[in-house]
């Protein structure tokens, strides 16, 4: 896909994001874009990266880390590891890594903070919450995100900043829409509790096919890829 083409895309998702914000009444400096870059090589990043985007995601440890060692010492780029989580692979990501946004359970929340003091950073993190009810999905159960947020309290080089969550794939987007609700739903019960360290201020949801309904729940950062890089 040629520069032309990736400067086009990236506006025209910017505009999405502009008229969902402008129907429900938010400002889109509420709203985080990531570029989801996946097996795109770092040609393209770079392209997309020069068009002043910072925030890009992956979903492969094995894809991002070479890609974070590519670019580091570049102009800042914020990388976000967006897929699925396995505990063993968290020591490859801790040093560069700005944001993992789907952690799913207590085990990797600990793997997160032991191996992110040992690289001297904290680390932002999001609760992943299962609200698709689809068993391939990824994610908490909504009854076990307040243990996990408590957990995170008494863990000093991880900050819970927010929940994220995986949407069924649906044609009809109003079938999306209870679920980015519950998922909003569920971080403002969580927030109310005060917590100290958590600042739980994101809900990471909604992709290329649904930025608009999640947008419209509550979303300030939505995931996108095929409208910006082109299909895989």
């Amino acid at each position: 896909m040629s520069n032309v083409d990736l400067k086009s895309n990236l506006s025209e998702v910017a505009a999405r994001i502009e008229n969902a914000c402008r129907a429900c009444d938010r400002s889109p400096e509420e709203i985080t874009l990531v570029a989801v870059s996946k097996t795109k090589p770092n040609e393209a990043i770079e392209a997309v990266r020069k068009l002043g985007h910072i925030h890009f995601g992956e979903n492969k440890v094995q894809e991002l880390v070479p890609k974070m060692e590519h670019f580091s010492g570049d102009d800042k780029i914020i990388w976000h590891m967006i897929g699925g989580l396995q505990s063993n692979k968290i020591k490859y990501l801790t040093d560069e890594v700005d944001w993992i946004d789907s952690v799913p359970k207590l085990k990797a929340l600990k793997e997160i903070n032991k191996r992110a003091e040992q690289s001297g950073r904290e680390i932002n993190v999001l609760i992943q919450v299962n609200i698709s009810d689809e068993d391939q999905k990824f994610g908490c159960e909504p009854e076990d995100l307040p243990a996990l947020i408590e957990a995170g309290e008494n863990m000093p080089f991880v900050r819970i900043r927010g929940l994220m969550g995986i949407a069924s794939l649906e044609e009809d987007l109003e079938k999306v829409r209870p679920q980015f609700r519950k998922l909003r739903e569920l971080l403002q019960q969580e927030k109310a509790k005060g917590y100290k360290r958590a600042s739980l201020d994101h809900l990471s949801m909604g992709m290329t096919n649904d930025l608009e309904v999640a947008i419209e729940e509550g979303a300030t950062m939505v995931r996108v890829g095929s409208a910006i890089f082109g299909s895989r």
